[in-house]
């Protein structure tokens, strides 16, 4: 909720026009222009008057407000858009020899000796469409095949460096531009997940392609996505002669357009270009994989023409992946927070994509057997995506006879209990819930962003906190004072005060985030959260088997075992016991209230006449209402079609009112 003033309509639209002036400003000044102008805290202030006064008067919303760029919207799935002008790919070329080539049928094309160029970098992101009405965006979408792509509106709105409203309003605007995570963000947001149990994004562009197409808009806002235009695909109101004044024109109506574009004359000054940004691909903040060569004349580009899928005045120059010979010297184990025991290589440090490197993750025990690499053995190395160091492949040919062949221990390396492989699975396990390892680990993603958020309290204060014996799992956190902190190295009064308050601020994050923060194997944010919403309260989730999760969207067979198994455990069902006597929230509140069945429980079973249990359900969040998977005593109404079933019979037996489709329009309508 934003702030509330008192003010007269009249104020309050001359104030939210300025608030959306100062903000649209401050965000073309710090993600375009890298030139931050106001500080976070100024910025948060203003946001949330801006979000109070939208509430306060919700006829002066708009769209194009920055108000919108935090997320919110949960889409059940995303409507198609077909391309009005075809999202084309690039030919690539891989040498100096096929570049030339390219050139070849160019200028053959063109009757021209010489050719101008544009070379720009080619970011490895997501190549998305965007699309603007008398200047407002009102719709992106992604490429897909290139004629039919999925609207993302929602989720680009979030990208802070798209402008919702440009400086000029032309009549219709579409431009093309690639949607990149940064290098530090990805870097982040696989530490989290590695801390979490979930599988690791390969490179960013996975993780950017992930986040872009996520059905909950809140989630694509916590991830960090930028963009860089490329391209205008159409428009009205102006004309241009070339890519180069296209450009420059889409950089004044406050895009953010692809940097390091130059505009040469002739193929071998392009190839100069070319070497010169594959040298900087280290030091950047974000990757590519190439550059690419085009023409710079738009009236060539008509000329030339396309292919079938392909420009014919244009080309992508692809980069190979670096890599570097060292040697192995060791394979030391890491227990994650889950148990699972992962070997990763030591090696002689190396200088590569940009930063020197010396170990590198080998995942379990089959890959290692699969490349059969050994302790002692000399290796090639590359970055995946340029960030994630790899062991590619073993020199077999410079192999010392004493390369030692690998094995996994019997016993975890930190606390000394049996490792299990479970069947059908690649990793390893520590057997022990009470091993070290996995308690730091739980504890550092208990407190993690995406978690508890409790700010402040990282991987090195955990550690120093159950050094000192003051934690030892993650309820204990909420037994800490002021003065326990005082005492440790790092802390004074007001840094130990705010700790604490963070601390206790946690207690009302809510039963999506306890559950993310349990650390179950499989339950991801938005899974928790689909869990939450279904079943409403912790005691709920405990008491469910795995058929009880069935009727859930995204809430597969493997991870309904994991919740049931994990609240088997006596551990468990006691961490949680002591969770909620130190007073943290283990219910879920919906997002949208004072609708009509605001407050309201609801449990959908059997075949509706004319709606879909998820249209049904959709019907009732929007108005307030929850629904839940399992009928209980908490149960409000049980919707029922035809072949109820067992939820029927329960319902029954609890007296819970049951109401047709019919019943559930008119309590939507408040004619009841």
């Amino acid at each position: 909720m934003g702030w509330v003033i008192a003010m007269d309509r009249k104020d309050a639209e001359t104030r939210i026009e300025k608030l959306r002036e100062i903000l649209n400003r401050a965000n073309y000044d710090y993600y375009v222009l890298d030139s931050p102008k106001i500080s976070d805290f100024d910025y948060d202030k203003y946001l949330y008057e801006l979000i109070g006064l939208e509430e306060q008067f919700p006829e002066f919303m708009s769209e194009s407000s920055p108000s919108q760029r935090i997320g919110g919207e949960v889409l059940k799935g995303f409507e198609q858009v077909e391309h009005a002008v075809r999202m084309q790919s690039l030919s690539d070329v891989f040498s100096k020899e096929e570049l030339l080539a390219f050139d070849n049928r160019t200028r053959a094309a063109l009757e021209a000796e010489e050719a101008e160029y544009v070379v720009e970098m080619k970011i490895d992101g997501l190549s998305v469409s965007l699309e603007y009405r008398d200047g407002v965006f009102f719709r992106g979408s992604t490429r897909g095949d290139g004629s039919v792509g999925e609207d993302i509106t929602a989720n680009l709105k979030t990208i802070k460096s798209i402008p919702l409203k440009l400086s000029e309003s032309l009549p219709y605007l579409e431009v093309r531009g690639e949607v990149f995570m940064p290098r530090e963000s990805f870097l982040k947001l696989n530490e989290l997940r590695e801390i979490s149990g979930e599988p690791l994004f390969a490179n960013p562009r996975n993780a950017a392609a992930g986040s872009l197409r996520q059905l909950d808009s809140r989630i694509t806002a916590q991830r960090s996505l930028d963009i860089y235009i490329f391209n205008v695909q159409s428009i009205e109101g102006r004309e241009f002669a070339s890519h180069s004044e296209s450009l420059d024109c889409m950089e004044k109506l406050g895009f953010k357009v692809i940097p390091e574009r130059t505009v040469v004359k002739g193929i071998e000054h392009a190839y100069e270009e070319i070497v010169r940004l594959g040298a900087l691909r280290g030091g950047l903040a974000f990757d590519i994989d190439g550059a690419v060569v085009k023409i710079n004349s738009l009236n060539e580009r008509r000329i030339l023409g396309s292919n079938a899928k392909t420009p014919k005045w244009a080309a992508a120059y692809k980069y190979p992946p670096e890599q570097k010979e060292t040697k192995l010297l060791d394979i030391v184990l890491q227990v994650g927070r889950t148990g699972a025991v992962t070997p990763n290589a030591v090696f002689l440090p190396v200088r590569i994509a940009g930063s020197t490197v010396s170990r590198a993750t080998l995942h379990n025990i089959d890959y290692i057997r699969q490349k059969d690499i050994r302790i002692g053995d000399t290796v090639k190395i590359q970055k995946a995506g340029d960030i994630i160091p790899e062991v590619v492949e073993v020199v077999v040919s410079k192999r010392p006879e004493n390369a030692a062949e690998f094995r996994m221990p019997e016993n975890c390396p930190v606390c000394g209990e049996r490792l299990e492989r479970d069947a059908g699975e690649a990793a390893v396990r520590c057997t022990n819930s009470n091993c070290p390892a996995q308690q730091l680990r739980s504890i550092i993603h208990f407190a993690s962003k995406g978690a508890m958020d409790i700010d402040g309290l990282g991987p090195a204060i955990v550690e120093k906190l159950i050094d000192e014996g003051l934690i030892s799992d993650s309820a204990d956190l909420y037994k800490l004072k002021a003065d326990d902190l005082k005492r440790l190295d790092g802390f004074g009064e007001k840094s130990a005060e705010n700790l604490i308050r963070s601390i206790q601020a946690s207690k009302s994050a809510g039963l999506d985030r306890v559950l993310f923060a349990l650390g179950i194997r499989l339950i991801g944010q938005r899974a928790a959260q689909i869990i939450a919403q279904s079943f409403g309260t912790i005691d709920n989730i405990i008491k469910a088997k795995a058929e009880n999760f069935s009727d859930i969207h995204d809430i597969g067979e493997k991870m309904a075992k994991a919740v049931v198994h994990y609240f088997s455990e006596e551990a468990s069902l006691d961490l949680v016991e002591r969770l909620k006597g130190c007073g943290v929230d283990m219910t879920y509140e919906a997002g949208e209230t004072g609708g009509a069945l605001s407050g309201k429980t609801f449990v959908i079973t059997g075949k509706l006449p004319t709606l879909k249990r998820s249209e049904a359900k959709k019907l009732i969040e929007s108005s307030g209402g929850k629904v839940t998977s399992a009928v209980s005593k908490n149960t409000d109404y049980l919707l029922a079609g035809e072949d109820a079933g067992s939820k029927l019979d329960k319902a029954e037996s609890l007296n819970i009112q049951v109401i047709s489709e019919e019943y559930l329009k008119k309590l939507l309508d408040n004619d009841i």
